[in-house]
């Protein structure tokens, strides 16, 4: 009769914190007006904003010609690379190319990160070019970085368009 006991008495001490249990777990609710903002956005926003971050950094590195500031940027893997070939003669922090205009045009979720199209003029002398170039963005822990850089890029979204 011990066990009966035992059963019954656990039994009743688990409904009793169900509802404390339960009430720790959150609230789901829509915050209403007036309540404080959430401080966590959706991942999809999150890594859209975060990646859009990246590479608004390098791009505001690679004008102003802060090799430094750009690097820190890349992931661990393409920071070998760079070293070798950012200041090279065709590399994006050659002495002698300026770089008066670099934007943002697209962020989109792709199949190895966040692919972020970026336009680039670039100066050399008195001749222009404007190029386009796609940026990949992944996350490695609680960062993100810049895995990778091409030509190309994505065509821009229209506006309202996920």
């Amino acid at each position: 009769m011990g066990q009966q006991h035992r059963r019954m008495a656990t039994a009743t001490v688990l409904l009793a914190l169900l509802p404390v249990t339960l009430t720790a777990c959150g609230d789901d609710r829509e915050p209403t007006e007036g309540s404080a903002p959430a401080t966590r956005q959706a991942p999809a926003q999150e890594a859209a904003a975060k990646s859009r971050e990246r590479v608004q950094a390098y791009l505001d590195a690679l004008a102003a010609r802060d090799t430094a500031a750009g690097r820190s940027q890349l992931c661990a893997p393409l920071q070998a690379t760079f070293d070798t070939a950012a200041t090279g003669p065709n590399g994006d922090f050659a002495d002698h190319f300026t770089v008066p205009q670099a934007t943002i045009t697209d962020v989109r979720t792709g199949p190895h990160g966040q692919e972020v199209s970026a336009s680039i003029t670039v100066a050399a002398g008195s001749r222009t070019a404007t190029r386009a170039l796609l940026f990949t963005v992944t996350r490695t822990g609680a960062d993100w970085c810049i895995a990778g850089e091409a030509p190309g890029g994505n065509p821009a979204q229209p506006a309202g368009t996920p």
